[in-house]
């Protein structure tokens, strides 16, 4: 996902098509972050569905003459507010990768930049809201088994970026106000995944070219939750479509995952195996990891005086690796009628195909 802030932008720059006069006001919508991986997309099936899209991002990341695009940073409301006025519906899925670690940048962007997203959407006159969360906002390296939406939010997050996210979550969620015509919402996927995406794929094969994928963590049985990128635009999508028909809706999180809960590391192994590249073979106990993780993370703080460190093997990552945590979407089927699109065998299959430039020669 884009951040859709700072950097080089072409601050106010449009290009692309208008939305067109005969659309109504409710096809029309704006997707912010339109040029990362889950706003591609996002901006893809609406367009299949007969929206008429915005895109707001710090980059224009395709061309597509049905978009307008609008280039600009997620903080300035000069910059935004063009983007959303006369759209009746946003989508906000504009994020750094939590691989940055940059601290100052995920505040930024997932705190002051939402805060000043609610703001100009009610200066525009938005009517719906609907934020791309993550269902990491309840995880505290502890296992969740079927984790509902009343799971209250981690009061140790696993990292920085899942602590902004929380913040962000909680000030769209608070910002929902019937009696004013401004709904919101707040999508919560989990471990996504699908053709295009930047980050698990292409830092998977990373790895495994460095020799780092021998070892798994744990027994290999602990079920996570992956969800195949079409399924998350899904349930955003059927969000927004539902807040127009129950107000009641409003203020409410939702998970969306693909309801197929599976084994961590068989999951990278099929991505792996998929790709022609050897599935890890070797197990080191869950909390022999965690405590080595645990060391390292003490003796970083030690030298910090001297020298900067940034571990990749923590703690949380280890829990991220070793623990159960997947999400029951219960309320997502019965509130706004989610079913997963793509099958979890589907969704493999495509994502290891799209990625044939990947692939280890034989």
């Amino acid at each position: 996902m884009e951040q859709a802030v700072g950097g080089e932008s072409k601050r106010g720059q449009v290009t692309g098509t208008h939305l067109t006069k005969d659309t109504s006001k409710a096809k029309k919508c704006t997707v912010i972050g339109g040029s990362g991986f889950l706003g591609q997309h996002m901006v893809e099936q609406l367009l299949a569905r007969g929206y008429a899209v915005n895109v707001f991002d710090i980059r224009q990341g395709f061309d597509n003459p049905q978009v307008q695009f609008f280039i600009g940073d997620l903080c300035s409301q000069q910059d935004l507010y063009p983007a959303l006025k006369g759209v009746s519906t946003v989508f906000h899925c504009a994020s750094p990768p939590p691989s940055s670690n940059n601290k100052e940048l995920f505040y930024r962007v997932n705190f002051i930049g939402t805060k000043n997203v609610i703001e100009t959407c009610k200066k525009a006159g938005v009517q719906k809201l609907i934020l791309t969360s993550s269902a990491s906002v309840v995880f505290e390296g502890v296992d969740i088994k079927n984790g509902t939406e009343d799971l209250p939010y981690a009061m140790k997050p696993i990292d920085y970026y899942t602590e902004t996210k929380i913040l962000q979550e909680r000030e769209v969620l608070n910002a929902n106000n019937p009696e004013k015509n401004f709904l919101t919402t707040a999508i919560r996927p989990h471990g996504i995944f699908g053709p295009r995406d930047p980050q698990l794929v292409p830092i998977l094969i990373d790895a495994a070219r460095k020799g780092k994928m021998k070892f798994m963590i744990g027994n290999g049985e602990n079920l996570v939750d992956f969800t195949f990128v079409e399924n998350v635009v899904h349930g955003h999508i059927l969000a927004a479509e539902h807040l127009s028909q129950d107000a009641a809706l409003g203020g409410k999180a939702f998970h969306i995952t693909n309801d197929e809960p599976i084994p961590f590391w068989t999951f990278l192994s099929r991505m792996l195996t998929g790709l022609n590249y050897e599935a890890p073979k070797y197990h080191i106990p869950y909390w022999v990891a965690y405590y080595l993780a645990f060391l390292l993370s003490l003796l970083v703080m030690v030298v910090s005086p001297l020298i900067q460190i940034q571990p990749t093997f923590t703690p949380m990552r280890v829990a991220l690796a070793g623990t159960f945590h997947y999400y029951s979407c219960e309320k997502a089927k019965k509130l706004i009628g989610y079913q997963p699109l793509v099958t979890m065998d589907d969704a493999v299959e495509r994502t290891v195909q799209s990625f044939h430039h990947l692939r280890k020669g034989k």
